[in-house]
């Protein structure tokens, strides 16, 4: 939201009020109050009519300060609120572990925290400043935080964070455009607004910048940031009412921000293994029965491509009655049967469901006569007829309508169902009264999470923990503890292909590890080459899944060659399963996504800052899809000799390369010194991954050492191998049990070399060398180069 009209004046019926100096300060163990007039106090008189805002300094966890910001205090809303927790580090000590948190001079007064410090200046003009060994981050200074009345009489909070020369900002949740913000206003605001717009699906108040901090506005309604824009050397954010929260984390890298941030708002449960395989959609409002299901199934199992998951969407349930939660009769007539017969195929079953309900559900009547729907203020349900005639949404403020909606479900999971595409959850109004006295406009994003939450807690509570998942399209802080969430509605273009990716890249950078998107678009019928190059994109996503709205997306329908590579693709995904597993569990634990923006993993290289075509899946496989549809695609290699994932060939970085690829292929790279582990079977996406396993090993230098850990399928280390090379000499020792032969590859080597230890064949070729192990230890002796 602007609120200036240029550099010096205010638009025309606003009124500012700007913290002016620190005048009084009350200095506790670990944590500062400061008194921050909104103008000058030179003698008693002064301190007579006129705002003063209060600001309350705290460090939650180390390396983060906490800055509250208010105005009238009586007049801040009670909830909702986000929950926040610490990794249990404790605080109250300065980095050398001796010496108070909070520090006060004649010119300032100081908190820290970890290795931040924030120090506020106790004379005018005003200025809080971000500091990490003596270098300055960012700082809040004159005519920056303030409260604010608009036009029409409005109260605001509002705070002005510096940007130095060079500084690029990220995140605030899933956004379709550039990847960096600057020069752009983003309200976080929930909306239905397709995939080419301003809008988002997933809003989150948390910013990176390229300088080594992150910004997190603990506020669940809408938040509006101007990031570069109204002032182009600050970042603007400001909310409705007395009160201002932020926080100011500290990296310095992207990842341990992410690391702390997750640590505060929570980190993505583990995905099953099973739901990263390919996932077969009836799509939208197409036509379809059990035996169109039936001839689905059986079209992928006789093409040889693995399937593992089926969904339902809407039209499960029958017309003008979503949600009833009832299959439609004349078409689904046996649920359980089918459901059975599903699961015979070793397939999981999701359907589609959504927080409303139709007034020609029966469910309307019953939720209305117990008071489950949400209320207009006169007492009357709220209703439309958008989406369904006469719907109304389920107040899940409600303990009771919480065990009610759940009870639906719970009977949908013992018929068979497996999980659920938690669809909508953003169009939530605010002229309404919520069951718990919830702010209307604080609960707009927040419901997404409540939803989201109930749902997931289900499935944890009936299929167990570990076996629980989504597939979510609205979200806010928090969500990304219930994966997966998917782009929403996306044309059938390769700019649509382009703008989703760049919606999962910025999502990623808010601590979501899981994304996917609707593979070949959902509105319209993609061209053929648009749905293979798409194939091939989302089968390296985390999740994949195919969807549309009017068409079906079995690959046979496109034409042969689209089979051919859905194939290929789908098996190459599953004997990547150890290593993209392995990057779960590092999302599961760590916060760091599974796709990763260039930025977010080579923060130091300048020419990755802007990259959004282009990314990391897990730490060292780098994906270039091809938005072309004559395979023409032009990418960034990072510093270092990477190498071609499919010929072993090499790739020199820094540099930029345009390549020509067919729909077989597509630029996937190696990071030099990664040992990728592959699994053995290409079937499906659930094995034991360490039995079998063949670790690839690309431009391992002297003197390094890796350890690489396998996981099994519910995220433990099922085997640790430690490679190391010693000049001549690759050693190799496993711990953990294998059931079956394990190899390394070495790949992209130049020279022939010799095997010992335990091996059963070596394989050589001129430019990779392989090795069959039985025993827990291997070695390669390289012949000595010349």
């Amino acid at each position: 939201m602007k609120f200036k009209d240029g550099y010096w004046q205010m638009r025309p019926g606003v009124r500012g009020s700007y913290a002016t100096a620190a005048h009084d300060v009350t200095v506790g163990a670990q944590a500062i109050r400061v008194l921050a007039p909104a103008k000058p106090i030179g003698r008693r008189g002064d301190t007579l009519d006129g705002p003063v805002l209060r600001v309350d300094l705290a460090a939650p966890m180390p390396g983060v300060v906490r800055v509250r910001a208010t105005h009238f205090a009586g007049s801040v809303p009670a909830g909702p609120s986000f929950v926040l927790t610490t990794d249990g580090t404790p605080i109250g000590t300065d980095p050398a572990g001796a010496g108070p948190l909070a520090q006060v001079d004649d010119a300032h007064v100081s908190l820290t925290s970890g290795e931040l410090t924030v120090q506020v200046g106790r004379s005018a003009p005003w200025g809080l400043t971000f500091r990490v060994d003596g270098r300055e981050l960012t700082r809040s200074d004159h005519n920056s935080l303030g409260a604010m009345t608009d036009a029409d009489g409005g109260h605001h909070m509002v705070e002005q964070l510096h940007l130095g020369v060079g500084e690029l900002v990220y995140g605030l949740g899933e956004r379709f455009g550039p990847l960096v913000r600057n020069g752009q206003a983003v309200e976080i605001w929930n909306a239905d607004g397709g995939t080419n717009s301003e809008q988002a699906y997933k809003n989150v108040p948390f910013y990176l910048s390229n300088r080594g901090y992150g910004v997190f506005v603990n506020h669940p309604g809408r938040v509006s940031f101007e990031v570069a824009s109204e002032t182009v050397t600050r970042v603007q954010f400001s909310v409705s009412g007395h009160e201002l929260e932020y926080l100011v984390i500290h990296g310095p890298t992207p990842a341990e921000i992410l690391r702390r941030y997750t640590a505060l708002t929570g980190r993505p449960a583990l995905p099953p293994a099973w739901s990263f395989g390919l996932w077969l959609s009836t799509s939208f409002t197409t036509e379809y029965d059990e035996a169109t299901v039936t001839s689905f199934v059986d079209g992928m199992a006789e093409r040889d491509i693995p399937l593992s998951v089926f969904h339902f969407d809407c039209f499960w349930m029958r017309q003008f009655r979503w949600c009833d939660f009832e299959w439609d009769p004349e078409t689904f007539p046996d649920p359980p049967g089918m459901l059975a017969r599903l699961h015979e195929r070793d397939l999981k079953v999701c359907v589609w469901i959504n927080p409303y309900i139709g007034q020609a559900s029966a469910l309307f009547d019953e939720g209305a006569a117990r008071g489950y729907l949400l209320r207009r203020p006169d007492g009357r349900i709220w209703q439309d007829d958008h989406w369904q005639a006469g719907r109304a949404l389920v107040d899940l403020t409600d303990p009771g309508a919480r065990d009610w909606y759940a009870g639906k479900l719970r009977d949908l999971l013992r018929m068979g169902v497996d999980s659920f595409k938690t669809d909508f959850g953003e169009r939530i109004p605010t002229d309404v009264v919520w069951a718990d006295g919830s702010d209307p406009e604080r609960m707009h994003n927040y419901y997404s999470l409540i939803y989201n939450e109930l749902v997931f807690d289900l499935l944890e509570e009936e299929r167990g923990t570990g076996d629980a998942v989504l597939f979510a399209r609205a979200a806010t802080v928090g969500g990304q503890r219930l994966p997966v969430h998917w782009g929403g509605d996306c044309e059938s273009s390769y700019e649509a292909m382009a703008e989703s990716l760049r919606g999962g890249l910025s999502l990623g950078m808010g601590g979501f590890g899981f994304w996917s998107h609707d593979i070949g678009g959902f509105e319209g019928r993609p061209d053929p080459a648009v749905f293979k190059r798409w194939v091939a994109f989302g089968l390296l996503s985390s999740h994949s899944r195919l969807h549309g709205s009017r068409s079906y997306r079995v690959p046979w329908l496109f034409d042969e060659e689209s089979v051919d590579v859905l194939r290929d693709f789908t098996r190459l995904k599953a004997r990547l399963m150890p290593y993209l597993y392995a990057a779960a569990v590092t999302a599961h634990t760590e916060g760091m996504p599974v796709m990763r923006a260039m930025a977010l993993e080579f923060p130091d290289d300048p020419a990755c800052a802007y990259l959004d075509a282009q990314y990391l899946l897990g730490p060292d496989l780098l994906v270039a899809p091809v938005l072309s549809t004559g395979g023409e695609v032009t990418y960034y290699v990072p510093a270092g000799r990477w190498t071609r994932w499919q010929d072993g060939r090499t790739v020199e970085g820094p540099g930029w390369r345009t390549e020509t690829h067919g729909f077989d292929s597509l630029p996937l790279l190696v990071r030099p010194g990664a040992v990728v582990p592959v699994g053995a079977r290409a079937d499906r996406p659930d094995y034991p991954y360490a039995d079998g396993v063949t670790l690839r090993a690309y431009q391992l230098a002297d003197g390094v050492h890796r350890v690489v850990t396998v996981p099994a399928t519910d995220g433990t280390p099922a085997a640790v191998f430690e490679i190391s090379r010693d000049g001549d000499r690759i050693r190799v020792t496993r711990d953990g049990p294998v059931r079956a032969p394990w190899h390394l590859v070495l790949v992209a080597v130049t020279s022939h070399g010799s095997v010992t230890g335990g091996t059963a064949e070596t394989v050589t070729d001129g430019t990779r060398i392989s090795a069959e192990a039985e025993t827990d230890r291997l070695e390669i002796v390289l012949p000595t180069q010349r």
